[in-house]
């Protein structure tokens, strides 16, 4: 994606099932379980930079021990500062003479990061700022084991207003307005009602208090908390949390829309938002990675036994289609796969953007991202070729016509042609405070190489996606016009961005769409400016009146036109002004029905298509484009 956006976080769940002395036996050090979360980590550091935490719980401390621990960042390189933090402090103890790492017990009591239990996020920021208060996991502290919460995530809520209210109907008084304190707090007051039952229960039969304790811990069911608290939650979410007393619990939204996968054998259970981590950190088949069914938590408990259940109702599952065309890396088997085929189906509409002309054009990708998708469409159009050199070369055989002079025009033009044309340097960090001058430094993120395009030439270039316009009209487009191509053709792997997401991306402001702004100027430009106001009308009634079944009343401001037409006026909106630009500019965008056909396992496109999983998304639709009428700038939820 040539625009940053923030989007989903990174989840990491490490429980160890053998006492430490094993580890130190088998793998050399007590701390096995704290690297292996920090791999996981790192295999998974694309999905959040703007803050990390680790978390720690460690079984069996003596009464008056601390045993639950957190460390957090939000400077740059966050995942890296932790751990060189938390390293430092313990080879600071090994050279005391502290800890001993040959005698994980010795390790277990001086260093805070010994334990049976780890956890850990990455965070892209989507709400509550970028300070360490924002920053997951969150705790919730007591001096019962069991009311001890340390919860992180990879969600968004659209309800989270309704949520505190629920929050504040049973006396409670929330502090932050953000999801995760919400939930935290949702599921702290669970955890202490169900404590609560049991303990009056034990001590009714006259249990003494320490056996009350063990007994509440072994009884304590996380499962079904998590189901009597989340009837109310909307949104897209993968929660990770763990109790003091070592119980440890991962859900997903019945949906499915925020991923989450695990695996499980005899010496640990590890969960991960992608599949390829835990493959690569614990040298696993991919078959041997389970996904996280939605509806659905897995609890394990402190003995070590894990069960999966439903917590919440099925519903149709509507996992992101971002995450296979963007957000998950791509070594995952499946992605590789499924980003080849994006690419390969955009060959009919590019093909047709450059007549035909491969021997005049030159295809490239931005960014990086996109080379996956660039892989496929290269294999799709050398395929087509292929077919048409044999084709052509079988009928002048049969009608012994076979000439060098046909191989020379058949077989050694005509070839696709790719090439490395645009290269990103390093993020410019702008701290000027004039917006000119803050373009004009944007506008160098993205350099050329030269010398390889002629003026007979079609420049290609494919991007996963195209959201608001921004880097294509400030930067892109100025930098490969000054190769001087015939024609410039940028091919979006995903399909015209045109409705806000509320489930994980931070695309929530309706009228900073550059398909929005396409469809609303066709509208002006044809009259049919009062369309605008009529879908105001609707969305703000809707809103106060809630209809049984939700209704997206901004698909309206898209029905008169063709995707087509909304791509030809993108491009005109995106497009140069400058009197010395002379060249031709096309964009052009993947279809909805190869997009399914690319991704069929991965049906989450509302906002492709403005079909929402859960009432919210269509809330927080109707509300975005209220916010747009209104010039009120801001998330819709």
């Amino acid at each position: 994606m040539s625009e940053r956006i923030a989007h989903e976080c990174g989840i990491a769940l490490v429980r160890l099932k053998k006492p430490l002395a094993y580890y130190q036996e088998k793998y050399g050090t007590p701390l096995w379980g704290l690297y292996q979360l920090f791999l996981l980590m790192e295999k998974q550091h694309n999905r959040g930079q703007d803050g990390a935490g680790v978390a720690c719980v460690k079984f069996d401390m003596p009464a008056g021990e601390p045993y639950m621990f957190r460390e957090r960042n939000v400077e740059s390189n966050p995942l890296d500062k932790i751990f060189q933090t938390l390293l430092a402090r313990y080879n600071q103890l090994v050279a005391e003479g502290t800890a001993h790492p040959e005698f994980p017990d010795t390790v277990k009591k001086s260093y805070d990061f010994c334990g049976e239990l780890y956890l850990g996020h990455l965070r892209y920021g989507t709400s509550g700022g970028y300070n360490l208060s924002a920053c997951h996991p969150y705790f919730r502290r007591s001096s019962w084991p069991t009311r001890n919460l340390v919860l992180a995530g990879n969600f968004n809520m659209t309800n989270t207003a309704a949520l505190n209210e629920r929050l504040t109907a049973i006396g409670q008084h929330p502090i932050f307005a953000t999801d995760t304190q919400a939930l935290l707090e949702m599921i702290g007051h669970g955890l202490d009602e169900h404590h609560e039952e049991l303990y009056r229960t034990l001590k009714a039969r006259g249990m003494p208090g320490v056996e009350i304790s063990r007994r509440i811990s072994e009884e304590m069911d996380p499962a079904r908390v998590l189901r009597e608290v989340s009837g109310d939650w909307d949104g897209g979410y993968t929660l990770i949390g763990a109790l003091g007393n070592g119980d440890a619990f991962v859900t997903r939204d019945p949906s499915g829309i925020r991923p989450c996968h695990w695996f499980e054998n005899d010496e640990v259970v590890a969960f991960a938002s992608e599949r390829a981590p835990l493959c690569t950190v614990f040298n696993l088949e991919p078959a041997q990675v389970r996904e996280l069914e939605p509806g659905t938590a897995v609890v394990v408990k402190k003995d070590g036994t894990v069960r999966a259940e439903r917590v919440r109702p099925a519903l149709p599952k509507t996992q992101c289609t971002f995450e296979r065309i963007y957000f998950s890396r791509g070594n995952d088997a499946d992605i590789y796969r499924e980003r080849k085929a994006l690419g390969a189906g955009l060959a009919d509409q590019i093909l047709r953007a450059i007549g035909g002309d491969l021997e005049h054009t030159i295809f490239s990708f931005i960014p990086n991202t996109a080379e996956v998708a660039y892989f496929g469409l290269m294999s799709e159009l050398r395929e087509r070729r292929r077919k048409e050199v044999k084709s052509a070369v079988m009928t002048a055989v049969q009608q012994g016509k076979f000439t060098e002079a046909l191989v020379d025009d058949l077989i050694m033009r005509n070839w696709p042609r790719g090439e490395k044309i645009v290269s990103k340097d390093v993020k410019l960090r702008t701290f000027i405070g004039q917006e000119k001058q803050r373009n004009t430094l944007a506008s160098h993120v993205y350099d050329v190489t030269y010398g390889l395009v002629t003026p007979q030439d079609n420049l290609v270039c494919i991007d996963d996606s195209i959201v608001r316009g921004t880097t294509l009209r400030r930067s892109i487009l100025r930098i490969l016009g000054r190769l001087n191509p015939r024609k410039i053709v940028i091919a979006s792997t995903a399909p015209q961005i045109r409705y806000p997401d509320c489930y994980g991306i931070d695309m929530s402001e309706v009228g900073k769409f550059i398909a929005f702004e396409a469809a609303i100027a066709l509208l002006k430009e044809r009259g049919q400016s009062t369309l605008i106001e009529e879908v105001y009308r609707l969305c703000r009634d809707e809103l106060a009146r809630p209809s049984a079944e939700p209704v997206n009343h901004v698909r309206k401001i898209y029905e008169p036109f063709t995707a087509e037409e909304v791509s030809k006026k993108i491009t005109q909106l995106v497009s140069p002004k400058s009197a010395d630009w002379h060249g031709e500019i096309e964009i052009v965008f993947q279809p909805i029905e190869s997009l399914h056909r690319a991704l069929p396992n991965h049906t989450g496109d509302w906002y492709f298509t403005g079909k929402y999983p859960t009432p919210g998304g269509y809330r927080v639709v109707n509300q975005a484009y209220v916010n747009y009428f209104e010039k009120s700038e801001g998330r819709a939820y």
